[in-house]
């Protein structure tokens, strides 16, 4: 992660964000309170809704079937607002400083973000972007796979052999890959209620610390 995190006020100005952003060659700031507790997120793209507004933006006529008073009100704000506060995404995720690298991607993917703020104990102590991610991954390039310790051996047999001995698994090829203690199930299931189960079956494994999601959903009896 990123340590030195440039941050921004509240009541900071739109064109004062831009320039933030300009001199530290970021493309995404964390809006903080008075105490340093991040309330929201201003990225490149939340001011670039405010570029060429002379006149009112024109939503496609498909997209006001789906719009609401309240919407319309919130993105008027988010096009015309002054500050921080107005055009910034409330919506905060977030991970602590523990928090493995592919839990992050997954999060940055799912999300569709490019940074999340690392925090402890409720205080922003870092940031992590894809850029970070990339030179992790780059720092790594030849290193190859790495080899599973002795307790992720054992975590994965344990893991296989409890899935195994489920008479709901629809599915015998089930592949589990363990990296320190990050569970990640790779197969097959032929409705959500086997997926839940299989997730938590693993997850009461001794030695689990996350299990990560990878299964493909067929039709039944395919």
């Amino acid at each position: 992660m990123t340590k030195n995190v440039v941050t921004v006020p509240p009541e900071i100005a739109v064109a004062d964000i831009a320039q933030v952003l300009i001199d530290n060659k970021i493309s995404g700031v964390p809006v903080v309170d008075n105490t340093g507790r991040p309330i929201g997120m201003v990225s490149e793209g939340d001011l670039l809704q405010q570029v060429g507004l002379s006149g009112e933006r024109r939503r496609s006529w498909w997209l006001h079937l789906f719009s609401s008073p309240e919407q319309d009100a919130k993105d008027f704000v988010k096009q015309h607002g002054g500050t921080a506060a107005d055009i910034m995404t409330t919506k905060i995720v977030s991970v602590d400083e523990l928090a493995p690298t592919t839990t992050i991607a997954r999060l940055l993917e799912e999300n569709h973000i490019k940074r999340v703020p690392v925090m402890r104990d409720g205080e922003l102590v870092g940031i992590v972007s894809r850029g970070n991610l990339l030179q992790a991954l780059a720092g790594h390039r030849d290193d190859g796979p790495k080899a599973p310790s002795a307790d992720d051996r054992t975590v994965r047999l344990d893991v296989h052999a409890a899935l195994q001995s489920q008479s709901w698994t629809s599915h015998g090829a089930t592949n589990v890959i363990v990296t320190d203690g990050v569970v990640e199930l790779w197969g097959w299931v032929e409705s959500e209620a086997e997926r839940k189960a299989m997730l938590v079956a693993a997850k009461e494994i001794a030695g689990v610390r996350e299990v990560i999601d990878h299964l493909g959903a067929v039709p039944p009896g395919t």
